[in-house]
């Protein structure tokens, strides 16, 4: 079972996540993916998540989420539906089938669309490089 949360505007599955880049290949009896797993956040330190959001539409409840970054290598794919990617400097439309890479960028979603946007998103443990750490808004973080 994923570890569900809905939010404004959002409903995350966590589908499986992990604490370490190395982490054993070993049998799961009667655990769960994600077990141990409490909240909906970054991956852990070394750890990965596949997570699958479905952006809800702003007649539906959605709402344009707050800038943010993580310090991860994210890769999105939408599955279903339109969703727009808001950065500091732009913004793109991603649709049915694009693919996006994140690598700790400043970031908002928003379904600008009728319909429920469905992306799924692996999240990487990653560490800012110095140049980027010395300059980053650590308040707009998640940790």
């Amino acid at each position: 079972m994923p570890l569900v949360r809905d939010l404004p505007g959002a409903r995350f599955d966590e589908v499986w996540s992990t604490t370490a880049a190395s982490e054993p290949l070993d049998l799961i009896p009667n655990g769960e993916p994600v077990s141990g797993y409490t909240s909906i956040g970054p991956a852990g330190r070394g750890g990965s998540i596949i997570r699958v959001i479905d952006f809800q539409p702003a007649r539906a409840g959605g709402v344009r989420s707050p800038m943010h970054r993580t310090r991860t290598i994210d890769y999105g794919i939408v599955l279903e539906g339109e969703v727009v990617l808001i950065l500091s400097d732009s913004e793109t439309t991603l649709r049915k089938g694009d693919v996006v890479v994140q690598r700790g960028t400043d970031h908002a979603w928003e379904n600008r669309s009728g319909e429920v946007a469905r992306v799924v998103f692996v999240l990487i443990d990653a560490a800012f490089a110095e140049p980027l750490a010395q300059i980053v808004d650590t308040a707009a973080i998640i940790p």
